[in-house]
């Protein structure tokens, strides 16, 4: 079952983006990933909500709900044993850091935290591994996602940034 998103017209230019090129989501001809290219975009630009030495949170721009945000490595790295111990330590920091703006920033009823490694386990960008972080509330399943198979964002990504970067404490 495919889940629909039924963004406002803002989105558009950034959606017809990502459908007309799908190998964006790969490494680019001089290798870098996806995230690594966000990641050498302005903060504003990149929706990059922190960045650590070694590792740095962003929004996820198809999000599965407002707030949901993404820590991962600076550099491409596709799976957890394969981070060194001071990338693994900071991640698992910039993990708690976006947990507890969240919650700052969303008050929500509970947090999912989780990443998926590799293809199989359903990684958009298997190459490079994020932690998803996403506030949730009770209410979550609604009639728009049971039934129409759709979700409604009440917020635009750069109010989200701005939300989160404001409730980030390092």
């Amino acid at each position: 079952m495919s889940l629909d998103r039924l963004w406002a017209g803002w989105r558009t230019t950034y959606i017809d983006q990502a459908t007309d090129d799908p190998s964006r989501l790969r490494p680019d001809s001089s290798g870098r990933s996806l995230f690594e290219r966000i990641l050498d975009l302005p903060d504003d630009e990149g929706f990059v909500l922190w960045r650590g030495e070694r590792c740095a949170a962003l929004l996820n721009a198809y999000p599965y709900g407002t707030g949901h945000l993404m820590v991962l490595p600076q550099r491409a790295v596709g799976q957890l044993e394969d981070l060194d111990q001071d990338e693994s330590a900071e991640l698992w920091s910039g993990v708690t850091a976006a947990v507890r703006a969240v919650k700052a920033a969303y008050r929500p009823d509970g947090v999912n935290v989780g990443a998926n490694l590799g293809e199989a386990a359903g990684a958009g960008v298997p190459d490079h591994l994020h932690v998803h972080v996403l506030p949730r509330w009770s209410a979550d399943s609604n009639f728009m996602t049971a039934i129409a198979e759709t979700r409604v964002l009440p917020e635009p990504l750069d109010a989200t940034w701005r939300k989160l970067r404001e409730a980030w404490v390092t």
